[in-house]
């Protein structure tokens, strides 16, 4: 049972997943936001239940699961729409986070939370005793983002644009992961914070 739980977050194409599966790779059980979301809303869930309650049955796909395309038409540009699913989605996240990071086995555990600044960072998530943010430029973000998606810099500056700024993300931060440099230095920076961790679970 993992005591400690640190907070993983950081902006669209910062380098994320690569530092999460840094930390797996020593043995640190990461709970994925993403993965908890999805789970919220799967087939045949109460989750799924309520969106369809909240939103209509024409957000199904024929096999009875969540079309997101269809839901991400719905609440795009709407606030009100995007708040009603999230109100339906963030607290089972919350709950199952909390739950994976607290049977988790080793010294602490890490939640990895994309959007851990847009949903209220400590206000939200008090359990997390330490917040680590990475962070890049948002030149290489951009860049990143044209690259992986195949997208032009317009639309890449619109979803740059979509989430907390770096300065938001930078001002909840215990720790910061700067990932412009090669997958080594990002492993050395890894390999750190975890002794620090590791020392910081054996003190709590």
């Amino acid at each position: 049972m993992a005591a400690y739980c640190v907070g993983l977050t950081g902006g669209i194409a910062s380098g994320k997943t690569a530092v999460g599966r840094a930390f797996e790779a020593l043995g640190i059980a990461v709970a994925d936001a993403d993965l908890a979301a999805r789970e919220a809303v799967a087939a045949g869930s109460a989750g799924l239940a309520e969106v369809v309650a909240a939103f209509g049955p024409d957000i199904l796909a024929t096999d009875g699961s969540l079309d997101r395309a269809a839901m991400r038409q719905r609440v795009f540009g709407d606030d009100s729409a995007r708040k009603r699913l999230e109100a339906i989605v963030h607290p089972r996240v919350r709950e199952t986070l909390m739950r994976q990071c607290a049977q988790a086995p080793g010294a602490y555990a890490i939640a990895a939370i994309p959007l851990l600044t847009e949903v209220g960072g400590r206000i939200a998530y008090p359990w997390l005793q330490r917040f680590l943010v990475v962070d890049a430029p948002v030149e290489t973000q951009r860049a990143r983002l044209i690259q992986r998606d195949g997208i032009d810099a317009a639309l890449a500056d619109k979803m740059i644009a979509a989430q907390a700024t770096r300065e938001q993300r930078l001002a909840i931060a215990d720790d910061v992961i700067v990932n412009n440099g090669s997958l080594d230095d990002l492993q050395r920076h890894v390999a750190a914070l975890d002794a620090r961790y590791r020392a910081f679970a054996g003190a709590a």
